[in-house]
C-alpha cells in the first residue's frame, strides 16, 4: 500500500510553510499479483502438442511364415525401394522377374513427388472438387459439411492406389521419413512401411541398377 508521510511545521515569527509530501509505495500486492497471474497463465496454456508420424504395418509374422514368405502382388499400386547413398528405387505392379521394370528417381518435387501425384491423379482430383463443395457450406450447417466428409473417407476408401514401402540394412532413417512426408503431401489413402525388408528379385534388381 502507498504511504504518504508529511512533514508539517512553522516557521519563524509563527508563519505557516505548505506541507512536504512523499509517497513510499509497498510492492508486496504485486508480487503476489505477479505469482498469481503466472500461475494463472501457465495452468490455461496450451502447451506444443508432440508431432506424430501416423506409419501402418503389415501383421507380424513368425519364422516359419518368413522362410515361406511371397511378395505381396499389388496389381493397382507402386513399390518403393530405399538403399545406400539417398538413392530410391520404384516399379509398378506386382514383381515379376520377367515384367517388373526398376526405375530410379529421387526426393525432389519432380522426382518422388511427381510419381506419387501422376498415380494418385483420380484421389487427388475427387478431394479437391469436396474442399470446393467444402467452402461453398456454411461453418454453422455442421449437417452437410459432415457429409462432405463422409464422401471424403469413402474416396480414400475406395482408392485402388496402394503403395509399399521397403528398405534395406543401408537405408537411412531419414529417407524413410522424407517419403513418408511425401505420402502426406500427396494424400496417399493406403501406404505400408514392410518391415520384412525387401525381396531377393528386389535386391537383384537393384544390384543391376547400381552396377550400371
Amino acid at each position: 500500500m502507498a504511504e504518504i508521510q508529511s512533514n508539517g511545521g512553522g516557521g519563524d515569527g509563527g508563519k505557516k510553510r505548505a506541507k512536504k509530501q512523499s509517497t513510499k509505495v509497498d510492492m508486496t500486492p504485486l508480487v503476489d499479483l505477479a505469482f498469481l497471474l503466472l500461475t494463472f497463465f501457465v495452468l490455461t496454456s496450451t502447451f506444443s502438442q508432440p508431432k506424430v508420424l501416423r506409419m501402418i504395418f503389415p501383421e507380424k509374422l513368425n519364422e516359419e511364415d518368413l522362410k515361406n514368405m511371397k511378395q505381396p502382388e499389388v496389381k493397382d499400386g507402386i513399390t518403393i525401394l530405399l538403399t545406400r547413398d539417398n538413392r530410391v528405387f520404384w516399379y509398378r505392379g506386382a514383381l515379376n522377374e520377367k515384367t517388373t521394370v526398376l526405375e530410379e528417381t529421387d526426393f525432389t518435387k519432380n522426382g518422388l513427388r511427381k510419381i506419387l501425384v501422376e498415380n494418385n491423379l483420380p484421389l487427388l482430383t475427387q478431394l479437391r472438387d469436396f474442399e470446393k463443395e467444402m467452402n461453398k457450406i456454411d461453418e454453422k450447417d455442421t449437417a452437410k459439411r459432415n457429409a462432405v466428409d463422409a464422401k471424403v473417407k469413402k474416396a480414400q476408401f475406395d482408392s485402388k492406389l496402394v503403395v509399399l514401402l521397403k528398405n534395406d540394412e543401408e537405408a537411412t532413417y531419414r529417407n524413410v521419413i522424407d517419403v513418408m512426408d511425401e505420402f502426406m503431401i500427396c494424400q496417399i489413402a493406403k501406404y505400408f512401411a514392410v518391415d520384412e525388408g525387401m525381396a531377393p528379385l528386389e535386391k537383384k534388381l537393384i544390384a543391376q541398377k547400381l552396377k550400371s
